[in-house]
């Protein structure tokens, strides 16, 4: 997987390079929720789960929702770059009550890591100081596990690739002036997530449990550019 995220980045720098015209600096703040999910597997010990889940994005809360890329913009308003998103999805008390758990959240981030094609069009509005802009990505899922099983001794807490993901951006950005922007825009990820939850070692021969799900956030976020 990440050979493949690897040749994908290297092919974009390839690319962009020889009519490279821009160099944009994105960073952004927002509001971002988590669609429910279907979540599948089984406990530390082999118990079996399914259940529908009702994620939390929480993004207001500690660890904030953020995120940034950085774009190469062509001559033909076309731009390839890197984007990471820390993105955020708890379970409820309800769904962690039900399977067993004392605690599960991907609070220090839903990790997002894309690769992405964009297009601008700065000629939309005549005279205008906004530019619409779309954009896609593909990439992989780096969520930070935090679990805990109830009456476990041990906790899940550690970053996992878990799987492949996409993000869709549309957006509009208003120049200040020739190097600094502000812009918004709704952006929506998809990610496959095969999560391990840690074996518990004061079980001895206690295999460890999973947790497959795909994960849908929304978020509108707000954000300011630095171009060069």
């Amino acid at each position: 997987m990440f050979k493949s995220l690897k040749v994908a980045i290297a092919a974009l720098f390839v690319m962009a390079t020889p009519a490279a015209a821009e160099f944009e600096l994105s960073f952004y703040m927002g509001l971002q929720g988590v669609q429910d999910s279907t979540g599948s597997g089984t406990l530390p010990g082999g118990a079996p789960f399914s259940r529908n889940i009702d994620w939390e994005g929480n993004s207001l809360d500690t660890p904030f929702y953020y995120g940034g890329r950085v774009t190469w913009w062509t001559q033909n308003n076309i731009g390839f770059g890197i984007e990471g998103t820390h993105a955020k999805a708890y379970a409820s008390n309800a769904d962690l009550a039900a399977l067993g758990l004392s605690r599960f959240e991907l609070s220090d981030g839903h990790n997002i890591i894309t690769a992405n094609i964009m297009k601008r069009f700065p000629d939309a509005f005549a005279n205008s100081r906004f530019t619409p802009y779309v954009g896609a990505g593909l990439g992989i899922a780096i969520p930070h596990v935090d679990a805990q099983v109830i009456g476990a001794t041990n906790r899940t807490f550690d970053y996992e690739t878990t799987g492949f993901a996409a993000r869709g951006i549309a957006g509009m950005k208003y120049a200040l002036n020739d190097k600094w922007s502000l812009f918004g825009e709704y952006q929506a990820t998809w990610s496959d997530n095969d999560i391990t939850i840690d074996a518990d070692p004061a079980v001895p021969g206690q295999t460890a449990g999973k947790l497959d799900t795909t994960l849908v956030t929304h978020a509108v976020n707000i954000g300011i550019s630095y171009s060069f």
